[in-house]
């Protein structure tokens, strides 16, 4: 399975109208793009762990599944997720994109 993982913080300044349009084009893309198998959103907890005043400053986190890495690739370069991309851009203060294969504790042998 490959996950494509994005740390967000949206502008302390993001009009609603801009607001409406990101989560619009994000149900759009995840809707319409039939390699999407999952989609997890999160926010981002604070509870005085020790590796958080190091940890990027951001408030949520979105992991999209998909099959395999064609199936990644199917996903960007489709036109809903070129509209979320512009969307993103205007949307975020910050963001971290990252795509892992991700498995079991074995992945941790090929370290």
């Amino acid at each position: 399975m490959i996950s494509h993982v994005v740390l967000m913080k949206p502008r302390p300044d993001l009009p609603d109208a801009e607001r409406t349009a990101f989560l619009d084009a994000f149900e759009r893309a995840v809707g319409q793009i039939d390699t999407v198998r999952a989609v997890k959103i999160g926010r981002r907890i604070r509870h005085g762990a020790g590796y958080e005043p190091t940890a990027p400053d951001v408030d949520f986190v979105a992991a999209i599944d998909f099959d395999d890495l064609a199936g990644l690739q199917t996903y960007l370069q489709h036109a809903a997720h070129q509209e979320l991309g512009a969307r993103f851009g205007q949307a975020m203060s910050f963001a971290m994109v990252y795509d892992c294969e991700l498995g079991g504790l074995e992945v941790l042998k090929t370290m």
